[in-house]
């Protein structure tokens, strides 16, 4: 059995020829770069060649949109809203207070009362005055399971404070006129009811 025939040293090419041929390589790789690679990719065309031949056109249509893409890119980054959506809650109790202003006038030995709509634990800041003597007054609260459920009571001209119901129902004010003349009675109202009516 006998191996390939191992070839002659001078048939090998020789170190001046290679580096001959690595020139031609390198030089005919630096020609395409310039002439055809840079002005068809990048639009740059520094022999001429790529405007000729069109490739230069084709390289600035590819950089255009490219920038295009890229600008695309940084707006839709730099407008879009990460922050996560949540349903507002709402609760009641920070619903804005109520204000109201009511007068009614009370004939002489007659009576009268205005309540209020009220959730227990509500608050009420209350003023009421009259326009003569002063008027007794009872200042109470009632609902469907509390027949009657007493805050304060006196003879006075005029009054002021806060109301905080006990239970949710009806609180508010009974007023007596026992002066021989009419009296009109004003109270103001600012919290947190939900309605007031004049219950004769």
């Amino acid at each position: 059995m006998h191996n390939a025939n191992i070839p002659d040293y001078t048939e090998l090419p020789s170190n001046k020829r290679l580096f001959k041929s690595t020139i031609i390589a390198i030089v005919s790789a630096a020609i395409i770069l310039v002439t055809i690679v840079l002005p068809s990719e990048f639009g740059i065309d520094p022999t001429g060649v790529g405007s000729l031949t069109g490739l230069k056109r084709m390289g600035e249509i590819k950089t255009a949109l490219a920038e295009e893409l890229k600008a695309d890119q940084q707006n839709q980054s730099s407008t879009t809203d990460t922050t996560p959506i949540t349903n507002p809650v709402i609760n009641q109790t920070d619903a804005a207070p109520r204000t109201d202003t009511m007068s009614v006038t009370i004939d002489a030995n007659k009576s009268t009362e205005i309540k209020l709509t009220m959730r227990k634990g509500a608050t009420v800041e209350f003023t009421w005055s009259t326009d003569a003597g002063p008027s007794f007054y009872d200042l109470h609260g009632d609902s469907k399971e509390v027949n009657y459920h007493i805050y304060e009571k006196g003879t006075e001209t005029s009054k002021q404070g806060t109301l905080v119901a006990s239970f949710d129902g009806n609180h508010g004010w009974y007023w007596k006129n026992r002066s021989a003349e009419p009296i009109t009675i004003t109270l103001k109202t600012n919290g947190d009811y939900q309605d007031i009516n004049e219950m004769n």
